[in-house]
């Protein structure tokens, strides 16, 4: 017999025990898509207007690519854990739940994936 109370058997808890967790890793995605996006959009916008030469040239420079590179990551990693909560919200249906989180992942470690290996291909061939 345990004596505690609901209150310290639950404290800090999600159903699945992992909550707080996954709220927080949610929050530090966030706070870390403020810089990422600033330090990302500011040198896209300026190449943008200007051609494919343009954006070679300032996709070729190293700090320019892996700020895309972290954005791209980090970005998709925040989608992922997003639409995760959505989905657990939202689909009642056992199978299809697992289903669409299984297809959540999926979709954005390619899209991720996809992204990495476009800088990097700008990166090295240049």
């Amino acid at each position: 017999m345990a004596f505690k109370t609901d209150l310290s058997r639950v404290h800090g808890l999600g159903a699945a025990g992992e909550g707080a967790h996954h709220w927080w890793m949610q929050r530090i995605s966030s706070v870390a898509l403020v810089p990422l996006t600033l330090l990302f959009v500011f040198p896209f916008g300026r190449a943008l207007g200007s051609g494919y030469e343009a954006l070679i040239a300032t996709y070729s420079n190293f700090f320019h690519a892996l700020v895309a590179v972290l954005f791209f990551l980090v970005g998709f990693w925040h989608l992922a854990q997003g639409a995760q909560v959505v989905i657990e919200d939202y689909v009642p249906h056992k199978p299809t739940r697992i289903a669409l989180l299984m297809l959540n992942t999926l979709i954005c470690g390619a899209l991720a994936v996809a992204g990495t290996l476009a800088v990097a291909t700008i990166l090295f061939r240049a």
